[in-house]
Formats: C-alpha cells, structure tokens, sequence
C-alpha cells in the first residue's frame, strides 16, 4: 500500500492483515484503587487516601506529549451531604434530608450564551421529567497545577454542580433509575439543540448516592484542581480512584478515542475495556456475571 495516498484511517483498517496487530491483543493498562470503612463511618480521611491511592497509581497513566496533560484521573465518592447543605446555606438554599435529592456534575462550555443555553435546557429537562430543580453550584478550581499551552487551556470546561429534589414519592432506587433516564435525555436534549456537547458540556455524574470528580489529569493534578476534595467537611465512607492508561490500542478515531478531559464513552465503563472484551469472547459470560455480583455488592454496601 502506497503510504503517501493512503490516509492513516485506510492504513490501520489493513493492520490486522498485514501486520502483527492482532485485536485480541489489546487492553488496558489503568490503575484502579478502592479505599473504604468497613463499617461504612465516612470521614475525610477516606478522600485523602484515596488521593494518596491515586497518586501511587502515577505510573499507571499515560502522559501526553505535554508533561502537564495525562490520560484521565478521577474519584467517586459518596455525596457529602454535610458539606452540601453548607455550602447551599451559603447561597440561601436548604437541602433535603439525604437520599431525598439527587447530585449532578457538570462540564460546561466556556462560552457563557452557550452555557446559559445548556442550563435552560437541564432545568427544562427536570421539570418535564417530573422532578424539582434545588439549585446550581460553581465547583471552585485552581487550575495552576494544569498545563498552559493556549490549545489544552482553551478546552478547559467550567465545572458546575445541579442539585435535583426527588417529587414523586419514589424510594431511593426508582429515585436513581429516573436520574439516570434524566441524564440520557439531558444529554439528547443538549446534543439535538445545540453543539455544546462539542464545545465542553458533558455529565460527568448524576445520582443521589454518589458523586464523580474528575478530568484529563495526571494523578496528583487531581486534588490539587478540585478544592472541595482538600476540604476536611468533604467526607465520605468510600472512594473509587481511577488513573487512565488508554494508549494501549490503534489510535482510532471515534468510539474508542481519547476524548477531552477524562471523558470515556460510557459502554462497560470505557470503550477500551469493551474492545478488551472484544477479544476474547469465550469469557464474556464469566465476566458478566462477575460484573454484576460486583455492582451489586456495591449498591448493597452504598
């Protein structure tokens, strides 16, 4: 194949044929790390050894040609509600008991018109799926821990947090079932009305349960951007690090690409462990009865 009229799509459609790629060969090198109480007592120091965790998963994340930008870090935790509803107060809004409310957290694109589009549209949202908008939180950054080449810094997203009361007499669970279904046709919405989803906005989480806090970091960036992770009200009885490592595959554009700030396809968790199940299909059962008693135990311990 003539490589001077070939394009690198063309090229790496033939790589299995006429080289040594083989696709059952992929996978992963991500660090994940799990920190918890064994009686479920939250305290802020869970969050600061799951950062601690993360930042010992350092050499587990690829790094960009920039030193400053990684692959993906994040953290799930449970939601705070203590540090919530202080931080709400301050604004003059009170909050539910917890379970009764549902946490959201957002990138948002720079452009402030564009922004304040996507917010109509999620408050929208809400309200035709039968459910009661709280209010909105600004997530305070530092970002001086992040690269400042004028292309990374230009997709930077604004970090903002929708608090969502649950109205309909549902138990926690239904509860959850209908954040999720509001989060798919939030993002529909977003992506039929506008071309935000392409210019920052993004669901990073929406639950009543737990709460995502992440990017395109490397480990320690992490806590260093996000100040509510540093904050000693910040409590939680579990935390669920991930540092990302995704170069381990054909560079190919679309489902499986890096996209900006820590942003996977949600498809088994990431694109790149579906393509590792791809590979090897004689264990797909075993895995997926694996996955389930995991998230079940989970939900239990949640």
């Amino acid at each position: 194949m003539n490589t001077a009229t070939t394009t690198l799509a063309e090229r790496l459609s033939t790589a299995a044929e006429k080289g040594l790629y083989n696709p059952s060969r992929e996978h992963d090198a991500c660090g994940v790390g799990f920190v918890t109480h064994l009686k479920g007592e939250k305290s802020h120091k869970i969050i600061a050894d799951g950062l601690q965790v993360l930042e010992n998963l350092t050499h587990r994340g690829a790094v960009g040609a920039d030193p400053l930008m990684g692959d993906g870090a994040g953290m799930l935790v449970q939601i705070p509600h203590a540090f919530f509803a202080d931080e709400m107060e301050k604004a003059g809004v009170t909050l539910p008991q917890p379970g009764e409310y549902g946490v959201g957290f957002l990138f948002m694109p720079q452009d402030a018109d564009l922004r304040a589009t996507c917010e109509k549209i999620v408050e929208r949202v809400i309200a035709e799926e039968g459910q009661e908008l709280i209010g909105w939180r600004d997530v305070p950054v530092d970002n001086s821990s992040l690269s400042k080449a004028a292309d990374i810094a230009a997709t930077e997203p604004v970090s903002r947090q929708v608090f969502i009361r649950k109205s309909n007499g549902d138990d926690q669970t239904a509860f959850e079932r209908r954040l999720y279904v509001l989060r798919k046709v939030i993002s529909n919405r977003v992506r039929a009305e506008t071309n935000a989803v392409g210019k920052g906005f993004y669901i990073v989480s929406l639950s009543s349960r737990t709460i995502v806090y992440k990017g395109m970091f490397l480990a320690y960036q992490l806590g260093a951007y996000y100040a509510d992770l540093k904050d000693e009200r910040f409590t939680s009885a579990l935390a669920l690090v991930h540092q990302r490592f995704f170069h381990q595959h054909l560079p190919l554009l679309g489902p499986v690409a890096p996209v900006p700030h820590g942003r996977p396809q949600r498809r088994d968790q990431y694109a790149a462990r579906q393509r590792q199940l791809d590979g090897r299909p004689s264990g797909l059962g075993f895995l997926r009865s694996a996955r389930r008693r995991h998230f079940q135990a989970l939900a239990d311990f949640l």
